[in-house]
């Protein structure tokens, strides 16, 4: 099988030209306060999970580098970004609302011409199909324009005067400061965008570090940045997280904390910042997303959703379905289907048509589900499709594990990657009892027709979860929808709209309404002498 997986990758010569990844790129630039900075030291290699066959031997592609920055070039970065904001002076958190939106709208025109090189990357750093690398850039590119709609309604409607008890206001939305913003390895453009495009278009100031893998996809838009905001609005930064973003948060000048990642890692961040209580944070964290499949469940339907809810881009996603609880009655002949759809799945290189399973970029990723696996059989599962854990460098081919109990450490850990566990349940409250007690609240999954059932899990999970999917996959979109988590799996809500929100708070002007209160208003208002305190209307 090792043989097999291995003759996947291919020469350098078998590579289509098209979607050849092409010379190596040296990256040195970062852009701190309007301006490329060139680094002249220490780089950090960018491996993509792709390996090159050479005869009997392979070799893992070094596609390029990109700085090594250190706390001193972070610090800068923030300085510009604090400078940029001062104290709620500076020109980006006072500029009019549609002023911000042309500027994001520039953006977006310049990020556009990138794609092409932007998909490649997707590929090449984190083994993206190219199909779902696209749909990740096309779709990036869609939430920027539902942003922008969704603010331009927003500003709308604060640009009424409200009356109540004797009082007039205004209440509009304003930044909260200096936002840090750091996105996951496995969507590096769409989720890091879902809050640095909320944070910019809402007038924060922003230090924006890339993921670990999925960093050079960054490079391509690097002057699209730089020549869409003015000077210290967007600062970009490298290097590793102990030597950059610790500093930062430590001089407690980070108002806003965006992170999508480990619940660990958002942890030991908070903890550095000497004013917890200022920060407000807004994080994507991890999930155990269980599916629960009914007796009475349209198992063709199940198995197609659980199929994808769990093997999409190797099961490398938060919301990607990461257990399976399944009725005693129907166990053999759900995993008989499930084995006989995964058989389906194509494994190869990102740029092959129809792909599903693809090189994984972690290192050391295919040893830590190897030992998931191995404890799992040890403690009386069974891998039951063919071919099921076989692996090679960066292949894993995808396992289905059964029975699996509490006892197995893929019950209780995140496996973000190509296995399937397999519970199989006698009563109902079991399912119920996992997710209650779990440390983990981002969705569930519920197959079945019995309303009554169904009725009973809804309201077990409606306090423990932040979205109950019925006979369909774990999912984020669509956009409008609101994306959130409980307990250890997220803190604060996102959606188009909810985004806006979470990065701003809201402040207004109050008056007593009285005959020369409404004349100050009235003259503040029809002379256009504010940008806060306005009634424009933006079409």
């Amino acid at each position: 099988m090792s043989e097999f997986l291995s003759n996947l990758f291919p020469t350098e010569s078998s590579i289509p030209k098209e979607h050849n990844v092409g010379s190596y790129l040296e990256q040195r630039e970062y852009l701190i306060n309007g301006k490329l900075r060139k680094w002249p030291g220490t780089l950090n290699f960018v491996s993509s999970p792709v390996f090159i066959k050479d005869g009997n031997s392979y070799k893992q592609k070094v596609i390029g580098s990109t700085p090594l920055l250190t706390k001193h070039e972070a610090l800068d970065a923030l300085t510009a970004a604090v400078d940029a904001y001062d104290l709620g002076q500076g020109e980006w958190p006072t500029m009019s609302v549609m002023d911000r939106i042309r500027h994001v709208e520039i953006f977006l025109g310049k990020m556009k011409e990138k794609r092409a090189e932007v998909v490649k990357l997707l590929m090449w750093e984190i083994g993206k199909p190219l199909k779902d690398s696209e749909k990740e850039f096309d779709r990036t590119c869609d939430y920027i324009v539902d942003t922008i709609r969704a603010l331009k309604e927003l500003d709308r409607v604060s640009s009424k005067l409200s009356e109540d008890q004797g009082f007039m206001a205004q209440i509009r939305r304003v930044p909260l400061g200096v936002a840090l913003c750091m996105g996951p390895f496995n969507y590096p453009l769409n989720e890091t965008f879902t809050t640095l495009i909320p944070a910019l278009i809402m007038g924060n100031t922003v230090v924006f570090k890339p993921a670990k893998f999925g960093v050079l996809l960054i490079h391509p838009l690097l002057e699209a940045f730089r020549e869409s905001f003015p000077a210290g609005v967007i600062n970009i930064i490298y290097g590793r997280g102990r030597d950059t973003v610790g500093a930062l948060m430590e001089t407690g000048k980070i108002d806003v904390f965006a992170f999508i990642g480990t619940n660990k890692g958002a942890n030991d961040l908070k903890k550095l910042h000497p004013k917890p209580h200022r920060l407000k944070a807004i994080l994507g964290l991890d999930a155990k997303n269980p599916g629960i499949i009914l007796p009475d469940a349209d198992l063709d339907n199940a198995v197609s959703e659980c199929v994808l809810g769990s093997l999409s881009f190797n099961g490398q996603r938060c919301t990607a379905l990461k257990i399976l609880f399944v009725h005693r009655t129907v166990v053999d002949e759900f995993n008989k289907k499930f084995t006989a759809e995964m058989a389906k799945l194509k494994i190869g290189m990102p740029w092959e048509a129809g792909v599903n399973i693809t090189p994984l970029p972690e290192p050391g990723k295919t040893d830590y589900l190897n030992d998931l696996v191995q404890d799992a059989k040890e403690k009386g599962a069974k891998v039951m499709n063919d071919m099921g854990g076989n692996h090679t460098y960066s292949f894993f081919y995808p396992a289905l594990l059964y029975p699996v109990n509490s006892s197995m450490n893929v019950y209780h850990e995140e496996q973000f990657g190509p296995i399937v566990p397999v519970v199989a349940y006698d009563d109902l409250e079991e399912a119920i009892q996992y997710v209650v007690n779990s440390n983990f609240g981002q969705q569930v999954s519920i197959f079945g027709t019995d309303s009554k059932k169904i009725s009973r899990m809804i309201d077990a999970f409606a306090n423990q979860v932040g979205r109950i999917n019925l006979n369909t996959q774990s999912q984020r979109g669509p956009d409008s929808f609101p994306f959130n988590g409980r307990k250890d799996s997220a803190e604060g809500t996102l959606s188009v709209s909810d985004a806006l929100r979470v990065f701003s708070i809201r402040t207004l002007v109050a008056a007593k309404a009285t005959d020369n209160n409404k004349k100050i208003i009235g003259n503040i208002i029809n002379n256009k002498e504010s940008v806060f305190l306005s009634a424009d209307y933006i079409m």
